[in-house]
């Protein structure tokens, strides 16, 4: 039997999966990010974590398929990552570095095009060769797979779809330095941005007013349980939300949309709220296009991080 490891590399921890060549996860675990002295000793901390883990296993090197890995943060067709700010990198020959490190085959994405590739092999869009992964979290991570194959672009950053620009009169900054783009009206923050903006310049009643701080959960269970000021906010994002995926398709028209990250956890509601605005504004040819739900949490990516090794090493598995 042959095995091999998909990576998903956080600004926190570092998620290590033991696949086999059928897809089969069979072992996972994680250790921490050491980002002090710009992330040196982060690809030299999981080569000894994998060596121990065979070491420990009696699985021998030979067995070994190869490495995939996730980054955050763009990363070119040569495995070449185009600085990494949560990482504390700047540009780092990760394919070159890692196969040095452990004497394996490494190969190399962006962690949330990674994830969309993970969710086409054992997810939600099993089936579907075309594929737009948006998922929304405390920014938005996106993933674009064509034909099976993701597109990382020129410079590594095909993908960054939570950067469209939604609002061009926005005043306030987004964290990558630009106004208005839809991380700030679609990710957890930006529902909590709305949702404080919105009670700034209303005088309607909410429980939320009664919050020392919101959050984004906050606001879906209080639409949930009728509070109407909620509701309206709701409104809002998911507007933006069904502008924002009706955009992306005029350029992919893709199979299928997947919607991934903490606030999928809204669940249908999210889904039903958004598809109603993206057939608004969608291009009569896109507007069917299915909105589903990820299911692989966060072990998207290190599927698709071990599907991106297998494709490029594992011929004959």
């Amino acid at each position: 039997m042959e095995y091999g490891f998909g990576i998903d590399i956080g600004g926190t921890t570092v998620k290590i999966a033991f696949f086999d060549c059928k897809g089969i996860l069979l072992d996972k675990w994680e250790i921490k990010t050491n980002t002090e002295n710009g992330g040196n000793a982060i690809l030299s901390d999981i080569a000894v974590s994998i060596n121990s883990y065979l070491i420990e296993r009696n699985i021998h090197v030979e067995q070994i398929i190869g490495i995939g890995v996730g980054v955050p943060g763009p990363v070119d067709d040569n495995g070449i990552v185009n600085k990494c700010v949560n990482l504390g990198w700047g540009k780092v020959d990760l394919q070159k570095e890692l196969t040095a490190l452990t004497g394996f085959p490494v190969k190399a994405g962006n962690d949330a095009n990674v994830a969309a590739l993970g969710e086409c092999w054992c997810g939600a869009a099993r089936g579907y060769e075309n594929v737009v992964l948006a998922t929304l979290g405390t920014g938005i991570g996106g993933g674009i797979v064509v034909k099976g194959k993701i597109i990382n672009g020129v410079h590594g950053a095909g993908g960054e779809i939570g950067h469209i620009v939604l609002e061009k009169e926005e005043t306030e900054a987004c964290g990558c330095g630009k106004y208005g783009c839809a991380e700030q009206y679609c990710s957890a923050t930006g529902v909590v941005r709305v949702a404080n903006r919105f009670l700034t310049e209303s005088a309607d009643a909410s429980v939320l007013r009664m919050l020392e701080k919101i959050e984004c959960k906050d606001v879906f269970e209080a639409a949930e349980k009728g509070d109407e000021t909620s509701q309206a906010i709701l409104e809002q994002v998911y507007s933006y939300l069904g502008l924002f995926l009706a955009n992306i398709c005029c350029v992919t028209d893709p199979d299928v949309i997947l919607i991934g990250g903490g606030v999928s956890k809204a669940g249908k509601p999210l889904v039903d709220g958004t598809m109603k605005y993206f057939q608004k504004y969608a291009f009569h040819a896109c507007r069917e296009t299915k909105i589903l739900l990820a299911e692989l949490g966060n072990d998207a990516g290190a599927y698709g991080a071990w599907k991106l090794a297998l494709d490029a090493f594992g011929e004959g598995c």
